[in-house]
């Protein structure tokens, strides 16, 4: 049982306030391992700005049977190109920011090559982001799934929702398309990244 820190779920291209949680409570920040895949949430989707607004990435997973599947567990689907349609849509939104160029070559075999399960797909990405933004702090799995923590540990599995609007504190940085939408809070970890590269720890 985890007595202190912060617990998150494990996410693709987490959204900002993840890594804004992460870098606040590392590095006692521990990562979700044991907890049934739920449906529609971020753990296999990201947010990113599009020219047409707000456009989700969606990582397809193999279809189970009705019994409930643990998230480390969760096999992804490859019945169409997925990862091809993920880079295009990276490179179309991004291509023109001041720092796409400067990550694109790390980011590119996880859209070239093919994981068998999402957990480990997510795990690996994240560690390449968390050396992005520049946090050396690693997080540690859990053992067990716990209903709920004692007040000494912050859990966050429930706190972002790709399904209803999340509103966290944040000051607006430069975004590619935002004098047609205006700043859109909380998209992916890329989106600040592709925006201020090394400076994107100091926003955090």
């Amino acid at each position: 049982m985890i007595e202190k820190g912060a617990l998150l779920p494990m996410f693709y291209l987490p959204p900002v306030a993840w890594f804004s949680h992460f870098k606040m409570h590392q590095p006692n920040v521990f990562l979700e391992t044991e907890e049934h895949f739920p449906k529609q949430t971020y753990r296999n989707r990201a947010n990113i700005y599009s020219p047409d607004g707000v456009l989700s990435l969606v990582v397809p997973v193999v279809k189970g049977s009705k019994v409930h599947t643990k998230v480390k567990d969760v096999r992804i689907s490859y019945d169409f190109r997925w990862q091809r349609q993920h880079w295009m849509s990276l490179e179309a939104c991004y291509r023109r920011s001041a720092y796409f160029e400067y990550y694109e070559d790390a980011l590119a075999p996880f859209y070239q090559n093919q994981f068998d399960f999402l957990f480990d797909f997510n795990e690996q990405l994240l560690h390449l982001l968390l050396k992005s933004v520049k946090i050396s702090a690693v997080a540690q799995n859990t053992e067990s799934y716990e209903p709920a923590y004692p007040p000494g540990v912050t859990d966050l599995r429930h706190s972002f929702s790709s399904k209803k609007d999340y509103e966290p504190e944040q000051k607006p940085y430069f975004q590619v398309f935002e004098e047609r939408h205006g700043f859109v809070k909380n998209l992916s970890i890329v989106d600040l990244l592709f925006s201020q590269g090394p400076h994107s720890i100091n926003y955090l």
